[in-house]
């Protein structure tokens, strides 16, 4: 097998024996680096997105302290929707200059643009690519449809998103049109990212847990199905993470995919005995005990060590790193995953 194979995150997904368990962290290319902080006071969260360039250094940061088994390309889940004719801005999180409310919107939606389907994402993950030891992987990520019409429909991230559950209710079909669209060209935004050197790619579904399991068949499932069977078919390797839907972790365990990450509120050992032999897992340590210093971070990780089967396990957070981490904390981290042998 070549080297890129026996990278050890594609070794946990393909669920093989490996020396230690792969790590990398979700957002730590984030706010709890200071080189990050600098950045950001020289530039706007959207420059240092739309800027192959400056993602690129971005993306980079953590390793200058870190030995993480994995990057992530920095960029923002709405990075593609330019494609789409979506305007958007940040303050801080995404804002839609023109939310999308009825089944005429909907239609109104061209058809997707490809050369505008964030190529500075593209450019990113090859330069990234380049500057990556061959032993690290590289990955790419997106919002999972619902996630994507959630902002689209709300016009910025609300509590609950009741104007996106209206609009399920009053507008199945418009919902319908606009989750087959964004499960097309998240499909082809995340093979994209693949030829352009991710190993493996991410899908973020972090605002399925607002719907009960029965409206999640209906509205979500067939769209989200179609997705990862689409990017599975060009082979590419699919996490799926949930955010905050422990009621809807079986049903997604039944998707296509060959990780599943979880947050902090699931049981991931009852999830690796369930599914363990179908699927890697990844996570999931409470991002807030992080705070609480390298001493509890180290026991933290210490007990999921001792908690989880090692095959087919990547260590990670239950949701992105908290911008007050202390460094130490993610030294502590590090340094008792990477003690580890078997």
């Amino acid at each position: 097998m070549s080297k890129s194979g026996d990278k050890l995150i594609l070794k946990a997904i393909r669920r093989e024996p490996v020396p230690r368990r792969p790590l990398w962290i979700m957002r730590q290319a984030g706010r709890y680096l200071p080189e990050y902080r600098k950045l950001r006071a020289k530039h706007a969260f959207k420059e240092l997105a739309t800027s192959a360039e400056l993602a690129t250094e971005v993306t980079l940061l953590p390793f200058e302290r870190y030995p993480f088994d994995a990057a992530i390309v920095f960029a923002d889940i709405m990075s593609p929707l330019p494609a789409l004719g979506i305007e958007f801005d940040f303050a801080p999180g995404p804002i839609v200059a023109e939310p999308i409310r009825s089944a005429a919107d909907v239609g109104r939606l061209p058809e997707p643009d490809l050369d505008k389907l964030a190529p500075e994402v593209i450019a990113a993950l090859q330069a990234t690519r380049r500057a990556l030891p061959e032993e690290t992987a590289l990955l790419g990520f997106c919002g999972a449809p619902w996630t994507l019409a959630a902002y689209l429909v709300e016009g910025r991230g609300v509590k609950d998103f009741p104007t996106l559950r209206a609009f399920a209710a009053a507008e199945p079909e418009a919902l319908g049109a606009l989750m087959a669209k964004l499960s097309e060209l998240m499909a082809q935004y995340l093979i994209r990212q693949h030829q352009a050197g991710a190993d493996a790619v991410q899908i973020f579904d972090s605002w399925a847990g607002v719907l009960a399991l029965k409206p999640w068949e209906a509205l979500i499932r067939p769209h989200l199905e179609s997705l990862l069977t689409t990017v599975g078919k060009a082979g590419v390797p699919r996490i799926l993470f949930l955010q905050n839907a422990p009621h809807l972790m079986e049903a997604y365990a039944s998707l296509p995919c060959e990780v599943l990450a979880c947050d902090w509120r699931v049981d991931i050992t009852a999830l690796q005995a369930r599914h363990g032999a179908t699927h890697a897992v990844q996570g999931n340590i409470d991002p807030a005990i992080l705070l609480g210093g390298a001493k509890v971070t180290r026991a933290a990780a210490e007990r999921l060590l001792a908690d989880v089967e090692p095959t087919g396990h990547i260590v990670n957070l239950g949701h992105g790193i908290l911008p007050g981490t202390p460094l130490e904390s993610v030294d502590a981290l590090v340094e008792a995953v990477h003690n580890e042998r078997f």
